[in-house]
């Protein structure tokens, strides 16, 4: 039975993202984890109206994200600039952010009062909860949705829950590796008690049946095969409209990949580490930085490939049915193309010929 009396009756749902338990999560996923990704937010939105849908019994067209928000303290200018590629990281982030509708709140961190160095976060924990609180009154959310494992946030959930607004908690309860010098990611157990829907992340992610709706919470890009621990986030939003494309600051050159540790043979359907291939490209989307391209001569069918994040440049010229040269790899989901790029040398042939014939 339906939890609504009426089935058309829009469920408007509202996120709220605590900035620094999200960035931990994210990271463990990127760094540790098998798949070597990031969370990705378009992904995790999709992912959130799919289990509203479910669990509220409410065609999905029927849910829908209303507001998001994002809280964090943030280091200022100064001390972000003293930290390598700090700034440039941050204000990518904030695009993508910007680009997933999600509101930001932040507030300078301040110096630990016990003397020690460490810059820690306060009072954005009381922010999350009174501008979560009053949006809910306000819009009527009819489901709230927290991203975070602060006891702290209890009486947030008993404030909504006398609303009458259903509260779903997203967490992780994550350990990372012995070696590691990381602290254990866990949420508190009255946030999980108190809460309308308590989903477990690590199980749901760890699932061994995984849906596309699930495959969809991380991200895919071709910079996910570099074990090169730089911050890689959303694909870019669209190239501003004078062309120009922002690169981000040189790295070093990565040492040691995803696909480099998985063995290649040189039997049928199987790729081989540095062969040229050439192809065509059937579609492209420059906003989501995705792309797939058909191979010529070859059994390669409907490859995607990925914007470099290093080397955007390349991608961003390319437009449907342009003829190119690529390599094939592997990650964790099966074969794609890398290190794509346009052939120039037969437009110039045709151009040589047209001016011979003239």
């Amino acid at each position: 039975m339906s939890l609504n009396t009426n089935d058309n009756k829009l469920i408007k749902i509202g996120i709220f993202y605590d900035g620094g338990y999200f960035a931990r999560v994210s990271h463990y996923y990127r760094h540790y984890d098998q798949r070597r990704s990031r969370i990705s937010i378009k992904g995790l939105h999709e992912f959130i109206r799919e289990k509203v849908h479910e669990l509220e019994d409410v065609d999905k067209n029927y849910c829908q994200i209303v507001d998001a928000h994002y809280f964090r303290g943030r280091f200022s200018a100064y001390e972000a600039a003293k930290r390598s590629n700090q700034l440039f990281n941050e204000r990518l982030f904030d695009d993508v952010l910007m680009y997933g509708n999600i509101v930001t709140h932040y507030l300078p961190m301040m110096q630990d009062r016990t003397g020690r160095r460490e810059m820690t976060e306060k009072g954005i924990d009381v922010w999350f909860a009174l501008e979560a609180y009053e949006l809910a009154i306000l819009k009527r959310f009819n489901v709230v949705v927290l991203i975070t494992g602060d006891g702290d946030h209890l009486p947030l959930i008993r404030k909504l829950n006398t609303l009458g607004t259903r509260v779903m908690l997203l967490y992780w309860d994550i350990e990372f590796p012995a070696d590691s010098a990381e602290r254990s990611i866990r949420t508190s157990q009255t946030l999980i008690n108190e809460a309308t829907h308590e989903i477990n992340m690590v199980s749901v992610l760890n699932n061994r049946k995984l849906t596309p709706i699930v495959e969809g919470i991380f991200l895919e890009s071709e910079d996910t095969l570099n074990n090169t621990g730089q911050e890689e986030e959303e694909a870019r939003p669209p190239r501003p409209s004078n062309g120009h494309v922002p690169t981000r600051p040189e790295t070093p050159t990565p040492t040691a990949s995803l696909s480099s540790a998985i063995p290649y043979t040189n039997t049928p359907g199987t790729a081989i580490p540095g062969k040229k291939y050439k192809g065509k490209v059937i579609h492209i989307d420059h906003q989501r930085g995705i792309g797939n391209l058909n191979g010529q001569d070859t059994d390669y069918a409907n490859l995607i490939f990925f914007r470099n994040f290093r080397e955007p440049e390349g991608f961003d010229e390319l437009q449907k049915y342009d003829t190119v040269e690529f390599e094939v790899s592997r990650n964790l989901k099966g074969e794609l193309a890398v290190n794509v790029r346009l052939i120039e040398e037969e437009y110039q042939e045709e151009e040589t010929v047209q001016e011979e014939n003239q």
